[in-house]
């Protein structure tokens, strides 16, 4: 359905029920005789981060991060367009109003994070709900060039210290799909949930081979 206005506590219990959104609309995906989709959450009072997550934020510790209200500019465009077409294997990002659209039409209270290099320019946009109980990650882009500093696992650790910060709970992360190789990721972030089919929130544990290949771990004071 198509929401025009959700207050905080609105958007939390519908996550708690298992949607999201995507622009103005509120969904939960739910295909004929398959439920794979789940949503999943780092429970931020226990984050652990190790050693190559460690890394990365000692990698970016140059950037200048901006925390505002969302507002789509020329130079956000220009780098969403890039971003789609350099890193999604050639797809197209729609039109201006498109992009508008998904991004900056929101029913809830919305935060943009910028990440600028120390010369000003611009090298990934985050947008996140924020909620009662949690921010959540809405979507990131970012400059294709600059792929040595995993961006992506930047932005996110850097959206779970601000959220503990104000000592928010959780981190939303959207859904997940088991064996789905694109989302593995989002499993790196731990301890994590994920909500069950009987729409109860459950911890994830890791199978054998992941945690052959776990880092040692340190907690986030």
């Amino acid at each position: 359905f198509q929401a025009e206005r959700l207050t905080r506590a609105e958007y939390q219990k519908w996550m708690d029920s298992g949607f999201r959104r995507s622009g103005p609309v509120i969904y939960q995906p739910m295909c004929q005789g398959c439920r794979a989709c789940a949503p999943l959450r780092v429970v931020l009072e226990r984050l652990e981060i190790p050693k190559s997550q460690r890394r990365i934020l000692r990698k970016n510790e140059d950037l200048q991060v901006r925390v505002a209200v969302p507002r789509p500019t020329n130079e956000k465009w220009e780098l969403y367009e890039r971003y789609q077409r350099e890193w999604h294997d050639g797809q197209q990002a729609g039109d201006l109003m498109g992009y508008v659209n998904f991004l900056y039409q929101s029913p809830v209270e919305s935060i943009e994070f910028e990440y600028r290099h120390p010369c000003g320019k611009l090298l990934g946009v985050g947008i996140c709900d924020v909620c009662p109980r949690s921010l959540s990650s809405m979507y990131f882009y970012f400059d294709p060039d600059e792929r040595r500093r995993s961006l992506g696992t930047f932005s996110a650790l850097y959206e779970m210290i601000w959220a503990r910060q104000l000592h928010l709970p959780y981190w939303y992360a959207g859904f997940w799909v088991p064996g789905c190789e694109k989302m593995a990721y989002k499993t790196r972030f731990r301890p994590c949930e994920i909500m069950d089919t009987d729409g109860q929130w459950r911890a994830y544990v890791p199978d054998a081979a992941e945690l052959a290949g776990s880092p040692s771990a340190v907690s986030v004071p």
